[in-house]
């Protein structure tokens, strides 16, 4: 369906500005235009931060989930709290780790549990505009009754209180705006249109 690839853009310089865990690139750039012809070259400045993994971890035995409050700066604006609520994830660090072992490792270490049921859900772009990052979002089979109830590494500055909750709330804690974190809503927002299917796998 879409019109343009990888063969109809030309970077013509790409910069850095800032390198660290939040990485700040300036792009000049062209590209084809629908109408036909080329763009201008444009400039654009881009972060990379790496791409992430999200796992709900869902207990279909009590159909409750296991859902974390942890603190984010970038909720400081939020009228409500900056302390969020969201589901387990982490950032794929080691260029050798692929995201099933990122969301096994993020699991224990958030929420204290375990899973041999990994369903992968979706991969999208948070905000394609001005980040490079991917997030691929997964669904664990979990025992909710064996989560710890705080999780987080220190060392990370984590610190995180864990909740298990009936499926039925935490969808209407996002209907209240509640849960309001684009990886959380779109996970959570995911497992209602296949539940059942999750359930009979």
């Amino acid at each position: 369906m879409q019109k343009f690839n990888h063969d109809d853009y030309e970077v013509i310089e790409k910069k850095s500005i800032r390198e660290g865990f939040l990485s700040l690139f300036n792009y000049r750039i062209r590209h084809k235009l629908f109408s036909g012809g080329w763009s201008k070259v444009f400039d654009r400045e881009i972060m990379d931060r790496g791409h992430a993994v999200v796992v709900l971890p869902y207990d279909a035995e009590r159909d409750t989930l296991v859902l974390l409050e942890q603190f984010r700066i970038g909720a400081l604006e939020q009228e409500d709290s900056p302390w969020l609520l969201e589901f387990v994830a982490g950032m794929i660090d080691d260029p050798d780790e692929n995201p099933e072992q990122v969301a096994h490792r993020e699991l224990e270490e958030e929420a204290g549990l375990q899973t041999e049921q990994l369903d992968y859900a979706l991969t999208y772009l948070s905000t394609p505009g001005g980040c490079t990052e991917k997030i691929s979002v997964y669904v664990a089979r979990v025992d909710s009754s064996q989560a710890s109830k705080q999780g987080g590494v220190a060392s990370e500055n984590e610190d995180i209180r864990v909740h298990v909750l009936p499926r039925t709330e935490v969808v209407q804690l996002l209907e209240q705006g509640k849960i309001n974190n684009a990886a959380s809503v779109i996970g959570l927002q995911w497992l209602q249109l296949h539940l059942q299917h999750v359930r009979d796998n």
